[in-house]
C-alpha cells in the first residue's frame, strides 16, 4: 500500500492554503465548491500521486485535538538534510517558528494548531 491522500479540516482555507502552499511550497492540485458555489477543499500535491487535503470546517469554532489525545499526531514531510537551517529561517520568517526539534526533524504549528513535521529522516542534521 500506498499513501493516496491525508485530510486535514481547516478552520480558514484561505489562510491554510497561504501556509501549506505559500509557505511550505507544496503546488494546488485541484480545488473543490460546495453546492452554492463557495470553496469547501484545496488538494495540494505530495508527490508519488499522493495529496494533501485542505477540507473546511463545518465546525470552525469545535476544540482541538490535544496533541497527547488519540488520534493522528501530525504529518511529516521530507526535507533535505542541508534543507534544515534555511527552513528554519523561513518558517521563522513567515511566522511559523519551529516549536521543537529532534536529530532529524523540525516541527511546527499550522495555522489551526495543527503538528506539522519536516523531516530528514534517516540522515541525522
Amino acid at each position: 500500500m500506498a499513501i493516496h491522500h491525508l485530510a486535514v479540516v481547516v478552520r480558514d482555507l484561505g489562510r491554510a492554503e497561504a501556509f501549506y502552499s505559500g509557505v511550505l511550497g507544496l503546488p494546488v492540485q485541484r480545488r473543490h465548491d460546495d453546492e452554492t458555489g463557495q470553496p469547501r477543499a484545496v488538494w495540494l500535491d505530495l508527490g508519488a500521486g499522493a495529496f494533501l487535503a485542505l477540507e473546511r470546517a463545518e465546525l470552525p469554532d469545535a476544540r482541538l485535538r490535544a496533541d497527547a489525545a488519540p488520534g493522528w499526531h501530525c504529518v511529516a514531510l521530507a526535507i533535505g538534510r542541508g534543507e534544515r537551517a534555511s527552513w528554519r529561517a523561513r518558517l521563522a520568517a513567515a511566522g511559523h517558528p519551529v516549536e521543537r526539534e529532534s536529530a532529524y526533524t523540525l516541527y511546527l504549528r499550522d495555522p489551526d494548531g495543527a503538528l506539522v513535521a519536516l523531516s530528514h529522516w534517516p540522515d541525522a542534521a
